[in-house]
């Protein structure tokens, strides 16, 4: 059984990158004849033999990049918009850089009406391939009947993750570590997947190793040191292969590059968004009188602290009245021009200037308030593992958690960000955080956090009376 789910897995792989080469190759294609049609001969002249096949393959190059940069063929996996999205930025960006490719072969500034059109077009393109593969892939691959085994009451919370994702995933059971390893590997071999969700490392172990040599499809949460091991440098004593864990954060060459990268891109932005900076610190000033920033203490590289900058969107001293732990999507203390400026990200532009004094990096860890820090870090030991870089402006956890995503999960977000760094992985979370500041889906806010709970409560009763129905007759569950 596990084997035929083996080769579906397998054919469905093949499938998806069959359709993500078509779908480049289309709009290659109508980049070919867009440039033949649409430039002249004397321009080009040297491309109009064997070199037009040249073109073409560097555009189709060019956006299968982009696409695998910004997951543009996680059809099914990411929501419709999601994928479309990742696409449609990746076409701008590829047609920008074509643009100005042929520029400089033909020496002089060529209309860009020609790419403009083709930029329409194959965005009609992504549109109709990202529907339709979606929908295949809705139509091929069922929902998996997975269960979830559970370490501790706090890891349902991921069952009601994965089920903002029906078309995806489906947990049908929960196994509480309480059952026992035997138990446990008697009732997973009856669903599609498993996923091991924070259980201790031993029985984590055994049960892995059961799920391997069973060929059963096994998703892991992973422990601290899980993400510390995956970042660490390969190598051999003699016969003994070795991990090693440096833990010193970035080397100094690895600061430096990304020291001038903040610097080449902030400054320049920080200069267009002038106008708009001063129009919202005018508005913000004209509204009720009160101070355009709204700055707080914030903790950084090896715990240090500065003042993080913020255009004010609340009213005056609103640390000091209704929530303290964040705004809600309708909190009374956000002002009307707070508002507009919090729904077009524009309150986050000052940090442009904590960019530049060095305060910050583009990329990093969220920077945290003192008090957080204490907090979360006299529940979680280790939380300061996040202050091993300069914090940032956006990061893993702004990427792919939310607003609500738990101190813990934050932690292993920022930490799979310090242990894997590079440059082109800054520049590929750069890029993402123009689809995340354009979707909807990562601004769950606070107001959510209570549903959340009671939700999580009510499946625990439910689990544990099942749980104590099953022990009450003999032989149940075994």
């Amino acid at each position: 059984m596990h084997n035929k789910r083996k080769q579906i897995s397998g054919a469905k792989s093949l499938i998806r990158s069959l359709e993500g080469f078509l779908e480049i190759f289309i709009m290659s294609i109508l980049y070919y004849f867009t440039w033949r049609r649409g430039y002249e001969f004397n321009d080009f002249p040297a491309y109009f033999g064997n070199g037009k096949y040249v073109l073409a393959g560097v555009y189709f190059l060019l956006l299968l990049v982009l696409f695998f940069a910004f997951d543009g063929f996680k059809f099914g996996y990411l929501r419709r918009f999601d994928a479309l999205l990742s696409q449609w930025i990746s076409l701008i960006i590829a047609n920008f850089i074509t643009y100005w490719q042929l520029c400089l072969i033909a020496n002089k500034i060529v209309s860009a009406v020609p790419m403009l059109m083709l930029a329409v077009v194959n965005a009609a393109v992504a549109l109709v391939c990202v529907v339709f593969y979606t929908w295949l892939y809705h139509q091929i691959y069922v929902p998996k009947n997975m269960a979830m085994i559970l370490g501790n009451d706090d890891a349902v919370t991921l069952k009601f993750k994965m089920e903002t994702r029906p078309d995806k995933y489906h947990v049908g059971k929960l196994i509480p570590i309480e059952d026992g390893f035997e138990s446990i590997c008697q009732q997973i071999v009856n669903y599609d997947a498993v996923i091991i969700n924070d259980v201790p490392a031993q029985i984590r172990n055994d049960i892995l190793k059961f799920c391997y040599r069973n060929h059963i499809r096994t998703y892991v949460t992973p422990k601290l040191t899980d993400i510390i091991v995956r970042g660490a440098t390969s190598i051999t004593l003699f016969d003994t292969p070795l991990l090693l864990v440096k833990g010193n954060g970035l080397t100094p060459s690895q600061q430096l590059v990304k020291r001038i990268m903040d610097l080449v891109i902030c400054v320049p932005v920080a200069i267009i968004a002038l106008p708009f900076m001063l129009l919202a610190a005018l508005a913000i000033k004209l509204e009720d009188g009160g101070p355009v920033f709204f700055k707080q203490t914030r903790a950084t590289l090896g715990n240090n602290t500065f003042e993080i900058l913020k255009f004010r969107s609340m009213v005056v001293d609103a640390d000091k009245i209704g929530n303290q732990a964040g705004a809600t999507s309708n909190d009374p203390r956000i002002t009307k021009v707070g508002r507009i400026i919090r729904a077009t990200r524009i309150d986050e532009l000052p940090q442009l200037l904590n960019i530049i004094r060095g305060d910050m990096s583009i990329v990093g860890p969220r920077p945290e308030r003192v008090e957080h820090m204490e907090k979360y870090g006299a529940e979680i030991s280790e939380f300061d593992f996040r202050t091993k870089v300069k914090g940032g402006l956006t990061g893993f956890a702004q990427i792919y958690g939310k607003y609500n995503t738990s101190p813990y999960d934050k932690l292993r977000l920022d930490l799979m960000y310090i242990e894997n760094y590079s440059f082109v992985l800054d520049i590929k979370l750069i890029l993402m955080t123009i689809r995340i500041m354009l979707s909807k889906d990562s601004t769950e806010g606070f107001d959510k956090v209570e549903e959340a709970n009671r939700m999580k409560e009510e499946v625990l009763h439910q689990m544990h009376e099942e749980r104590e129905k099953e022990e009450a007759v003999p032989g149940a569950g075994k």
